[in-house]
């Protein structure tokens, strides 16, 4: 034991003479020193620990640093903090908030590290509250050897886990100015920050600049910054890791969520104010942007920045660019040659900008879309983007300049020009041969599909955008070349039907287009179309842009049955007694940005059962109202005219108004095409004759063209000649009054009523049908008939009395006064009774009262002499029957 303290006496000498520590030491401090010593001595020599010489030398070298700092850090820590303390609070102007400060000897081994835990500093704008910095910790490094020395240098600055929030007001006041100038000599101070290190890890930052519309959010995951500190210059060198969410300028934001590499070296000359950057670059992927230049900062800023990529490609240029410039092509791939450059130079102020001026291009390069495959060959072109001469949006310019290129060994030409940022304008110069399947596999299109065939282009075109959005504008839109299509095909995003054979020649005009002999086929029906396609550039390359056809359609056989049907069925919701489920599903959809003024002639028309033939008329189109002053075809063995107007505004409410003439229709092929109107109380089996009409009526249908029943109405004005009703079973039940032969077909020369449809119900007044059966040949119908198919008619049958017939020259009946009975027909279509109408009996005996009473009253009236006529009571015919 006399040699231990021989030995760690000995060490505690040669320490304090080497560090030239004070004569006094403290005793805690020595004894503290011994029983480390005595810790090291038992585990090394007591106990003879099997080590190298030089592995016991190092392993004890390192145990004594540990001796020393801890030493150190007992003995001075409440000196170094306070001291700390004190300097940092000479140099700040905000408040600063800390959750807990301490000194560290192992947190960045082997310096000494001043910890400070949750820590906020409040930015500097007057009266604010709101924080410029936040941590979970912030660290001060301090040397070991500089301690015992008793000069106190922080030299190094870690910050960990936190947030940095940069702001400039319009005037271009800085929310950052917290620290006061330090205008001592740092040699004469005990305590001084020379920080020559920085690192940051994953702290946020956020840059807010309202005077230039400029908005930086990036988080740095680990970036380190060196510092060698002169009278004349900072040099700095940075390298490290940093996400980048965005940079916006002027409401674009550019380098959207992209992991971005810098590494650079730059020179701060603290006398001339100028920053002098010696090498920069800036990693995106694989790509590598270069820069270099020199900033002045001793008047209005002024830049001087020069940057080029290298191993760049479509991602890395794309990047870039706003997301409304790159959306389009961010999925795209690029093998080849691209060339990217620019130079930044001028003043930046609040008042102006640098001129910007950025060149870019490729040759020989391959441009494709990864999940097809298909190849954009052989590309090259020369682009540019510059600010312009007043270095703002106005005056901002995009160029793509010789444009070439093969697809799918088909060469092609052109050239982009987009001016002015703010009111853009737009020229466009193309020149090729598309192969149409080929193209959506490269451009792969979210509305179209499964093309094919040929599509020739040679177009220019050029003028605001704005100008293609309203009518105003087209004398503003200057356009010109064609469009050929040779067999193509395509398909149409959610319709089953593809458009195919499709040939046509389209002429550019201003902002129209005229088309001519545009030909083709969707299913089974065709079309020829031949006229005008207004603001044909507005609807394809702006959102929400009307498309104004005016134009002849001619076409051999429409069927709407397919032109109609959605993709999916649905079960059907008609009133209809069919089972459901078993018709197919219709969708009519009105674009509220397509109108039209067509005249049609079609040779052919379908839909479901409904056919008909020489169709011809005009159609509008406006504000999703579909109108016509007249259409004509014929149907059913007779004409059809209707005018009208389908309003469309409210997709899942279509309102039908029109006025329909049908003119010698067959009653039973009516029936048949019309399928019986949704009953089978009387289908087109029981009917025969011809029908001449005018319906007014007020229809209502939801998107599946279901109609909505409650809501219809109409007049039916008809008449109906040479009609005959065959085998109808109600009729039969009359065969007590009516031969049942003539019963079985029952004829009417002619028949007039003027029916009406409202709240579900067919109105049917009374009306008198003239038949041709001998004992009745007039019998009075009135009645109602529900779309729930629950009947109730009434029938007046008179009896036989020959006396009481009134027949014409040749035999006609004209009046039938003799007695009638009443019958009532009511319950459905499959669950019905006929039996006596007792109202109407009771109805009938009182009307007679009344009139005989009358009679009687006007017989008993004396004559102008005062003497009353001679009467005799009546007698009945033989024949005759009282109505009961």
């Amino acid at each position: 034991m006399v040699g231990f303290f021989i030995t760690a006496n000995y060490l505690f000498k040669k320490i304090v003479k080497k560090f030239n520590l004070p004569a006094f030491v403290p005793p805690d401090f020595r004894m503290y020193f011994y029983y480390q010593i005595f810790k090291f001595y038992n585990a090394f020599v007591l106990k003879k620990i099997a080590f190298s010489q030089g592995l016991r030398y190092g392993v004890g070298g390192l145990l004594l640093l540990l001796l020393l700092g801890a030493g150190v850090l007992y003995s001075y820590q409440d000196k170094i903090i306070n001291l700390f303390v004190a300097e940092a609070n000479q140099h700040l102007k905000t408040k600063v908030q800390v959750g807990h400060i301490s000194l560290s000897l192992l947190r960045k081994f082997p310096d000494l590290a001043i910890t400070l835990k949750n820590v906020t500093i409040t930015e500097s704008f007057t009266n604010s509250k709101a924080p410029l910095a936040q941590a979970e910790q912030l660290y001060f490094t301090f040397n070991v050897w500089d301690v015992l020395r008793g000069q106190y240098r922080v030299q190094e600055m870690f910050l960990e886990e936190g947030n940095v929030a940069i702001k400039f007001l319009p005037d271009g006041t800085g929310n950052y100015q917290v620290f006061t100038p330090d205008t001592t000599q740092t040699q004469n101070k005990p305590f001084a920050f020379e920080l020559k290190k920085i690192t940051v890890r994953n702290v946020a930052l956020t840059y807010a600049d309202q005077r230039r519309q400029q908005y930086f959010n990036l988080k740095n995951q680990q970036v380190q910054a060196t510092l060698q500190v002169s009278n004349k210059t900072i040099e700095v060198a940075a390298t490290g890791q940093t996400h980048l969410q965005t940079i916006r300028i002027e409401g674009d934001d550019y380098f959207q969520d992209k992991q971005v590499g810098v590494q650079t070296k730059l020179v701060v000359d603290r006398v001339n104010r100028t920053v002098q950057i010696s090498s920069g670059e800036v990693a995106v992927g694989p790509a590598r942007y270069q820069v270099a230049g020199n900033v002045s900062y001793a008047g209005p800023t002024n830049l001087n920045i020069r940057f080029a990529g290298k191993n760049t490609n479509v991602q890395s240029l794309l990047a870039l660019l706003p997301p409304k410039f790159s959306r389009v092509l961010g999925e795209y791939q690029s093998e080849g040659r691209i060339y990217f450059n620019g130079t930044v130079q001028g003043i930046t102020s609040g008042k102006a900008n640098p001129r910007v001026l950025v060149r870019f291009g490729c040759r020989q390069a391959t441009f494709y879309h990864p999940a097809s495959q298909q190849k954009l060959e052989d590309l090259n072109l020369q682009g540019e983007f510059s600010n312009g001469p007043q270095q703002n949006n106005q005056t901002s310019t995009i160029q793509l300049n010789n444009i070439r290129g093969k697809l799918k060994n088909r060469p092609f030409t052109g050239g982009v020009l987009y001016r002015n940022l703010q009111d853009p304008f737009l020229q466009v110069k193309l020149k090729g041969t598309l192969d149409v399947a080929h193209a959506l596999e490269l451009f792969p299109n979210d509305n179209l599909s499964r093309g094919g065939g040929e599509v020739t282009v040679d177009i220019a075109l050029a003028g605001k955008l704005q100008a293609f959005q309203s009518q105003q504008g087209y004398g503003q839109v200057s356009s010109s070349g064609e469009i050929n299509l040779k067999n193509a095909a395509f398909q149409v995003k959610n319709y089953p039907l593809r458009f195919r054979q499709l040939h046509g020649n389209f002429i550019f005009r201003k902002s129209d287009l005229a088309v001519s002999d545009f030909t083709g086929k969707l299913g089974s029906s065709d079309f020829l179309i031949n006229g005008y396609f207004k603001n044909v550039l507005g609807w394809l390359f702006l959102t929400k842009q009307r498309l104004l056809v005016e134009a002849d359609f001619t076409s051999r056989f429409l069927n709407f049955d397919e032109l109609l049907r959605e993709d999916k069925p649905i079960r059907s919701t008609t009133i209809s007694n069919k089972r459901p489920g078993a018709n197919p599903a219709y969708q009519l959809a009105i674009s509220p940005y397509l109108g039209f003024d067509v005249k049609t002639t079609v040779d052919r028309v379908q839909f479901r059962r409904f056919t008909g033939k020489n169709l011809t008329g005009i159609l509008r189109l406006n504000n999703r109202v579909i109108s016509s002053p007249g259409l004509a075809l014929q149907t059913t063995g007779g004409q059809f005219a209707i005018q009208g107007l389908l309003d469309g505004r409210q997709p899942n409410n279509l309102q039908v108004t029109t006025l329909t003439t049908v003119n010698q229709l067959k009653l039973d092929s009516l029936f048949y095409v019309f399928e019986n109107f949704g009953q089978q109380f009387l289908v087109q089996r029981h009917l025969r004759g011809t029908l001449t009409a005018t319906v007014h009526s007020d229809l209502y249908f939801n998107r599946h063209l279901n109609p909505l029943t409650d809501r219809m109405e109409a007049e039916i004005k008809a008449r109906i000649q040479n009609g005959q009703l065959i085998n109808f079973e109600p009729m039969q039940k009359l065969a007590p009054f009516i031969p049942k032969r003539e019963l079985a077909n029952l004829q009417f020369s002619e028949l007039s009523n003027t029916f009406w449809i409202q709240d579900r119900t067919v109105f049917i007044p009374e009306m008198e049908v003239r038949s041709n059966a001998s004992r009745v040949s007039v019998i009075g119908v009135q009645g109602t008939h529900t779309f729930d198919q629950q009947l109730d008619y009434r029938f007046r049958v008179p009896l036989r009395n020959k006396n009481a017939r009134v027949t014409d020259e040749t035999g006609n009946l004209l009046v039938s006064n003799g007695p009638n009975i009443f019958l009532r027909l009511k319950g459905s279509e499959n669950n019905y009774k006929i039996a006596l109408d007792k109202q109407r009996v009771k109805t009938k005996i009182a009307q007679d009262l009344q009139r005989e009473k009358q009679e009687y009253k006007e017989v008993r009236q004396p004559d102008k002499k005062g003497t009353s006529p001679k009467t005799s009571a009546p007698q009945p015919n033989q024949d005759e029957y009282f109505d009961f």
